[in-house]
């Protein structure tokens, strides 16, 4: 991000008319796509909190042992290092998204064949590209928002102007600073939507205004500024267009093979390629073929045990035996596979389930009790569980809610940090940290060495 690209002509050529700029906006999706659906960061949240565990070699001389993935190994175990981070490629990643973003946002405003509601539409999903992928570093690479009582601990540089000449050494921002400028950032782009779409294609897969205000909904959860959280996801809810799934088809929604969930506000599509064959998906680490095929990652009992029996969301879960050493002898173990993310399934990144929980959390947040147990129980209806009847332990009840309707979706080791919680992982925990103690150094990653032998005033976060 701090070398000079060498291809200025190149960039000038391609952003100087629209086609070229809805071309640049199209490549920037797939950067993003991948990105988040890379195995590092999909499965990151649900890893380090404990809702996955792995499945044993299905093949060779290994055959029944059960060992991480060594794309994640150093990270599992809370021990990533700087120097082979197993991070590098998510945050170099992030930051050529950024920049890629700021080239858009750059180049636009001087189109002469687009309008200036074309230009505005562009401009406001380029921005809230930019602040989604600022955000993802800020909670990857930042102590949660209150882990000092002014948010005056390091979060990361956040970049507003692209890198076409020279070399640059931006400091990190703090995280009140950070999260400041994410929040300008999707306000702005929320003020520029408009309903004339530019891409073409399935439009759950781009952001628009409610997929934008569903990112800022988070943001504001994340921040503990409930006032905020409450008003914008109710914002979402009621005004998207968008319903939850209806409880009679909630299962059939999560099985379709092609299509995300009909509450979905943004998935992004999976890679084809000129005959539509699917290049890659979230099965390629949670699918199941056979006995002898299937992929590295399956749902801990640590998961799959809070579920009553009579859940819905308990028949999500594909129950299969799988040849395991035990004690030096192959035995056939059960494992159960999400039936989330099997098939073509793509990286969901929001849904509307998630908006009633961030209400109800931040209903509960500012003395509404009686509210927030109403939007636990719509979700809990849904899924045929018990419902609340009283709003004793609360709060605890609706983390627990994110849970197991969020599971497999990026969310459980954000929730946990944020809430102050400390990690533990028991199920299939083959890490020599299983258990962690809030507040811990390392509930955040070290930046890549890399980086910070290139950037002078890149501070290294602390214990790295």
């Amino acid at each position: 991000m701090e070398q000079e690209p060498g291809t200025q002509t190149s960039i000038d050529e391609l952003l100087q008319n629209k086609q070229g700029v809805l071309t640049a906006l199209t490549g920037l999706y797939t950067e993003v796509e991948a990105n988040v659906r890379s195995e590092r960061f999909a499965v990151y949240a649900d890893l380090q909190g404990g809702n996955i565990k792995f499945t044993p070699t299905a093949s060779g001389t290994n055959r029944g042992q059960i060992s991480p993935a060594g794309n994640i190994e150093q990270v599992y175990s809370f021990d990533d290092l700087a120097l082979t981070s197993n991070f590098k490629s998510f945050y170099d990643g992030s930051y050529d998204i950024i920049n890629q973003a700021n080239l858009i946002l750059e180049y636009t405003p001087a189109l002469k064949d687009a309008t200036e509601e074309e230009k505005k539409q562009i401009m406001a999903e380029a921005m809230t590209i930019r602040a989604y992928a600022h955000f993802l570093l800020a909670i990857v690479y930042g102590q949660d928002y209150n882990y000092t009582t002014d948010a005056s601990h390091l979060g990361i540089v956040y970049s507003t102007k692209s890198i076409k000449a020279g070399i640059q050494y931006p400091a990190r921002e703090t995280v009140a600073n950070t999260y400041n400028l994410i929040i300008t950032d999707l306000k702005e782009a929320i003020s520029n939507y408009s309903s004339n779409l530019v891409l073409s294609g399935p439009t759950y897969s781009y952001f628009n205004i409610n997929s934008a205000k569903a990112l800022l909904a988070r943001v504001y959860l994340q921040k503990s500024d409930w006032t905020n959280a409450y008003d914008t996801a109710n914002d979402v809810i009621t005004n998207s267009g968008i319903k939850l799934v209806e409880k009679d088809n909630y299962l059939a929604e999560w099985a379709k093979t092609d299509l995300p969930v009909s509450e979905i506000l943004l998935e992004f599509s999976v890679p084809r390629d000129a005959e539509g064959t699917v290049g890659s998906s979230m099965s390629s680490y949670f699918g199941y073929t056979s006995a002898t095929i299937y992929n590295k990652y399956v749902a801990s009992n640590d998961i799959v045990n809070l579920y009553e029996n009579a859940d819905l969301r308990k028949q999500l879960f594909l129950t299969q035996p799988l040849q395991t050493l035990v004690n030096g002898v192959l035995t056939p173990v059960n494992y159960n596979f999400t039936k989330k993310f099997q098939n073509n399934a793509a990286y969901v990144a929001f849904r509307l389930s998630e908006m009633y929980l961030i209400r109800a959390e931040a209903a509960l947040e500012t003395s509404r009790a009686d509210v927030a147990m109403a939007d636990v129980n719509i979700i809990r209806a849904r899924a045929n569980a018990t419902l609340l009847t009283n709003t004793t332990n609360l709060k605890e009840n609706i983390l627990l809610e994110r849970r197991k309707e969020l599971c497999f979706e990026g969310h459980l080791f954000f929730d946990l940090v944020r809430d102050h919680k400390n990690i533990s992982r028991n199920d299939g925990c083959i890490s020599t940290s299983c258990s962690m103690t809030y507040p811990s150094l390392k509930f955040v990653l070290p930046i890549p060495t890399f980086n910070t032998n290139l950037n002078p005033n890149l501070q290294q976060n602390d214990s790295y």
